[in-house]
């Protein structure tokens, strides 16, 4: 039988996030197929993300905490191999804008330490591909780089609202624990 498993309101928004994440991965290659014409093959290596992602509602089964870690980080490993495989010029590291987002919403107040050191992961990973990744693995025309720019500055902006959204009104401190009470 299995376990009804109640997640306190952090834990349950995290999870929330993470599907819409996981649910959305397999349309980027077919908006990409379907948007620029080429790169496919490329778009569908970082469907491979989609399983970390996966992960994160097993790893809230044992730890809230450890879950509300996951998603911005996976996030932030995501966006970093992204931006190499696409380019700092196709938008993907906008996505640094909702693993921040993510950090800033996702922490109880005696979590600081572990939201400072997010937050500095994320921006280090920003810095990262901004000045040290190197070129693209796929090599783009520059209308084709102007579609993508667009395409991800529309998904960031999809998400960002989306976190806005299911965070809105949660009350950080209101559980300490990893699940909420019965």
């Amino acid at each position: 039988m299995a376990e009804d498993r109640k997640y306190d309101p952090l834990t349950a928004a995290t999870l929330t996030v993470a599907w819409v994440i996981i649910l959305n991965k397999p349309f980027y290659p077919l908006s990409i197929w379907w948007l620029v014409g080429n790169g496919v093959e490329a778009s569908l290596i970082s469907v491979v993300s989609m399983v970390f992602f996966l992960a994160i509602p097993l790893i809230a089964r044992h730890s809230s905490l450890a879950a509300r870690i996951a998603l911005p980080a996976i996030g932030t490993l995501d966006t970093i191999f992204e931006t190499k495989l696409f380019g700092p010029g196709s938008g993907t590291e906008l996505f640094f804008a909702a693993c921040i987002m993510l950090v800033a919403v996702s922490f109880r107040q005696g979590e600081r330490l572990w939201q400072v050191g997010m937050t500095g992961m994320v921006f280090a990973g920003f810095l990262w591909t901004r000045y040290m990744i190197g070129g693209a693995l796929h090599v783009w025309s520059e209308p084709d780089l102007a579609t993508l720019l667009n395409l991800n500055a529309f998904a960031v902006a999809c998400l960002t609202a989306f976190i806005a959204l299911r965070y809105a009104g949660l009350n950080r401190d209101a559980y300490s624990s990893g699940t909420s009470p019965s």
